[in-house]
């Protein structure tokens, strides 16, 4: 039997959360059964090395033509569709998370089926046309939430649910890895908190800092990490944040890591924050990750945290109330560490039950499948 040839776009792979996601499908597939090939803008991010050494077709080519004028647009995707035909893959697999429609109008224009990932709660404002003719366009839409269907596409036909998943025995509760040379130095006496997260101001981490810093009188012996780059705007702000309650002992930075099992390690509860409003959660695989490494998890409940955390709502709070998030801290950090690594291990166990990586890359299998052998 033929190999099914699926070709994934990305724009880059800087933003390493989307690149990890459909790295890890691209690898998964059963190679007996599909040939894998991804297009990108280009070779930066240090992401692209493990891309290049994939053994995965790579092609590196603008397949984004700008959608104004729409007299140069059409000429630039009638441009993007022969270089499409020339790959001619069976299925076009789309990670931009933008509303950018262009990509599957080349598509069309070669005659290839299109799909896309939603990945994000965006839909309205001035992105809500451009939303619907991508999703018009496309074949098939796999979506990450439960959300993302009843408000997005209610009666559709299209969608798929695929959520996100976790390689379960790359992330496992067993310290496998050294922790005492890893900065920021922390007391090897401490008890830490953890976030791991893309620094954006939809993330609210100034809301776990503020909920932090209202308990931490009483619970002496725990600190707060953060993970993740804090170079931008957002990032130094929310240093200035800490800096400004002088906190900067008891909260502290750890900057992006592409690696991020020996911070995990540390700590016995993460939080994830994330605020009711832009462009929200998908299914976040930081949260997974965390569960896996048999952590206790503490979410907002936004879309995406609610579907992973609907087996324990106890654990969910009310997105950027403060108030309700200091609540929970002080109930799970008053918790013995014996407590705590117990209740981690009923997290673990249940992203082992439904959100191993294999089952999502079963799914995705499904997917194409579903298009080939219909059409």
């Amino acid at each position: 039997m033929k190999r099914i040839k699926v070709l994934f776009t990305i724009p880059n792979f800087d933003t390493a959360g989307s690149g990890k996601a459909l790295l890890n499908i691209a690898q998964g597939l059963d190679s007996e059964k599909f040939e894998v090939h991804i297009m990108c803008l280009h070779n930066k991010g240090s992401l692209f090395e493990k891309v290049e050494s994939s053994k995965l077709g790579v092609h590196l080519f603008n397949y984004i033509p700008e959608s104004r004028p729409l007299s140069v647009m059409f000429k630039e995707c009638w441009r993007v569709s022969r270089y499409l035909k020339k790959i001619n893959p069976d299925i076009i697999h789309s990670y931009n998370y933008s509303a950018n429609y262009t990509e599957a109008l080349s598509a069309w224009m070669a005659g290839i089926p299109w799909v896309f990932t939603k990945k994000n709660m965006n839909w309205g404002g001035k992105s809500k046309n451009a939303w619907k003719l991508r999703s018009f366009l496309a074949k098939k839409i796999a979506v990450q939430n439960k959300d993302m269907q009843s408000l997005f596409y209610r009666n559709s036909k299209k969608t798929v649910l695929i959520p996100r998943g976790v390689n379960i025995e790359h992330f496992h509760p067993i310290h496998f890895l050294d922790t005492k040379k890893i900065k920021p130095s922390i007391k090897s006496t401490s008890r830490n908190l953890i976030c791991v997260a893309n620094f954006v101001p939809v993330k609210g981490i100034e809301i776990l800092i503020q909920a932090f810093y209202n308990i931490y009188k009483k619970h002496t012996d725990w600190r707060l990490l953060l993970v993740g780059d804090a170079s931008n705007d957002y990032g130094r702000q929310l240093q200035a944040i800490v800096s400004n309650l002088k906190m900067e002992e008891r909260i502290q930075f750890s900057g992006k890591l592409l690696d991020v099992r020996p911070q995990l390690n540390r700590a016995e509860i993460f939080v994830l924050p994330t605020k009711n409003e832009g462009r929200r959660e998908g299914s976040p695989v930081a949260l997974l990750e965390a569960m896996a490494a048999g952590k206790v998890v503490i979410g907002s409940n936004v879309p995406g945290i609610g579907d992973q955390l609907e087996d324990f709502p106890s654990n969910l709070f009310e997105p950027s109330n403060i108030e309700d998030l200091s609540l929970k801290l002080e109930y799970f950090m008053s918790k013995s560490p014996e407590d705590l690594r117990e209740r981690g291990l009923m997290f673990r166990a249940h992203v082992v039950e439904n959100y191993p990586i294999t089952k999502e890359i079963e799914k995705h299998e499904l997917l194409y499948k579903s298009i080939i052998y219909k059409s």
